[in-house]
């Protein structure tokens, strides 16, 4: 029978999604064959599984430390912000119903919660453990009648409970004693431990804390995590680019990469590859003028084409990147940012915003119409133009259809699994200077990365480097790292025996190896 173990936390980015991670990595170290759930997921950070269906970027990211190929069933729910009412309602990895928020949060949900107990049980049968995440905190008394991804969740999965407070922000005490004080009593039987995550300096400082803590609530203190930055792990949220590698400025001499920072930025991690690169100086802007010290700038992804392009016309972007053009500095837009370099936007169903159409930066001969249905897809092929032949793969999530309104160059040609034809993907101008794409995680690609990086070098007078960083590998080693830290400051024998898991299991998984679902 499965077992399953529920990383749940007093708030919001107190670690959850990080412990959980390393838990599979664990997990899969110990033997297990282990799987990745959360019920539901509220974030603009997707991932497309290998058969085209949209999830979290975290269930994604946890699925890979399992070495399992992510699958819809581990995010059955997912809910992609619009703007600052509504939803875009993603279910078992397609898009579902649109919804203000408010109507979504007051619903009953039932039809959701048959899927999200549909999921669980495809796993179930497929799987020994099951690492589950909760969403924010359960014990929001405003919503908990409706909250699908904690308690409810931990019930119907018979789930082994781990509560994580954030030391960092202050008031552990009082978030870890509140939380468990409004639990109802079946509920609060569940939690058979507290983790105390991102402590800085000596652990042993907390010793008198623990105690209690423990005596205060009679539930053991599994574990005091130290603070642990930088990790190389894809974040789950918007609430992620406060990690140490996006707010400090790097320099170390090399190509400084201006990110632009749309309000309704979306799969961030896109440039994730940047900032692993020795010579490299990515930063996001905080104001128009910042992009003026950069040898290249980026446009990346965004939930909300339409608002995002309007406020570069509004509030003075459009002006800089115009003088980032006239200086011949390269410009990559990837989706959502790669739709506004071309000569309008259109939204005529109203999908993102009530603007019906919105002028684009005007620097490719395409048009952008937004659509049903959602494309999402892995798609895979070579590089077209000066660098043709080049291996190139990612994943599409957009809405609409870019036609071109004049003779272009793509940039790539692709397509996915099942397809026949090859298509084209992406512009990139005759002179190089601007280069739109589709393809999320473009950047990982280790052989357009080095191409990129080198034609931004000789635009800047820097020699060409080779790009030797495996954004695999890295991953991979990351996870391991988080694995062995984790390790070291978690009570493993108490976490297992309250799962009922045998701790000396053997037959490690091969590493690297990973589970394909059915």
């Amino acid at each position: 029978m499965v077992k399953s173990v529920m990383v749940m936390g007093t708030s919001s980015h107190v670690g959850k999604s990080v412990l959980a991670t390393a838990l599979c990595r664990i997990l899969r170290q110990d033997g297990y064959r282990v799987a990745p759930f959360k019920v539901q997921n509220m974030s603009r950070n997707s991932a497309v599984t290998p058969k085209g269906l949209e999830i979290s970027r975290a269930q994604a990211v946890q699925a890979e430390a399992a070495g399992v190929q992510p699958n819809e069933h581990m995010n059955p729910i997912l809910l992609k912000p619009t703007d600052g009412q509504s939803l875009q309602i993603v279910v078992q990895g397609r898009v579902y119903s649109h919804d203000s928020a408010g109507s979504y949060m007051r619903s009953d949900k039932e039809a959701l919660w048959r899927a999200a107990k549909e999921s669980f049980h495809y796993l179930a049968e497929r799987f020994s453990v099951i690492v589950m995440e909760g969403a924010g905190s359960p014990v929001e008394m405003n919503l908990k009648a409706h909250d699908l991804a904690n308690m409810r969740a931990a019930e119907m999965a018979n789930a082994t409970v781990v509560l994580v407070a954030d030391i960092e922000r202050g008031g552990v005490f009082a978030s870890i004693i509140g939380t468990l004080a409004l639990l109802a009593p079946q509920e609060r039987a569940r939690v058979a431990g507290v983790i105390v995550n991102k402590f800085h300096g000596d652990p042993t400082l907390f010793d008198d804390g623990v105690q209690f803590l423990q005596q205060r609530t009679g539930i053991p203190v599994l574990g005091v995590i130290p603070y642990l930055p930088d990790l190389g792990i894809d974040e789950e949220d918007s609430l992620g680019l406060a990690a140490p590698r996006y707010q400090r400025r790097r320099d170390t001499g090399g190509i400084r990469v201006g990110i632009v920072p749309l309000p309704h930025l979306a799969n961030f991690t896109d440039v994730d590859a940047l900032f692993w690169e020795t010579d490299v100086d990515p930063f996001f802007c905080r104001v128009p003028g910042d992009l003026l010290a950069a040898e290249a700038v980026i446009i990346p992804g965004t939930k909300n084409t339409m608002e995002d392009l309007a406020w570069l016309h509004a509030v003075g972007w459009t002006e800089a990147l115009e003088r980032v053009r006239e200086q011949g500095r390269p410009i990559l837009g990837i989706c959502g940012g790669y739709q506004m370099l071309g000569r309008v936007v259109r939204d005529p169903d109203a999908l993102e915003s009530s603007r019906r159409e919105v002028a684009g930066l005007g620097w490719l001969p395409i048009e952008t119409t937004l659509a049903s249905p959602k494309r999402t897809a892995w798609v895979q092929g070579h590089l077209a133009g000066p660098w043709a032949g080049v291996p190139v793969k990612g994943y599409e999530i957009h809405m609409g259809r870019t036609d071109s309104i004049g003779n272009v160059a793509p940039l790539a040609s692709v397509r996915a699994a099942g397809e026949e034809e090859w298509r084209s993907d992406g512009v990139v101008t005759d002179d190089m200077k601007v280069i739109g794409t589709y393809l999320h995680g473009i950047l990982d690609n280790q052989g357009f990365r080095e191409l990129w990086l080198n034609h931004v070098r000789q635009r800047a007078g820097v020699g060409p480097a080779s790009a030797v960083l495996s954004i695999t590998a890295l991953r991979n080693h990351a996870y391991n790292r988080l694995a062995t830290a984790i390790r070291g400051h978690l009570r493993l024998d108490l976490l297992y025996a309250s799962m009922g898991l045998d701790e000396t299991i053997a037959g490690n998984l091969e590493e690297g190896g990973h589970v394909s679902l059915s």
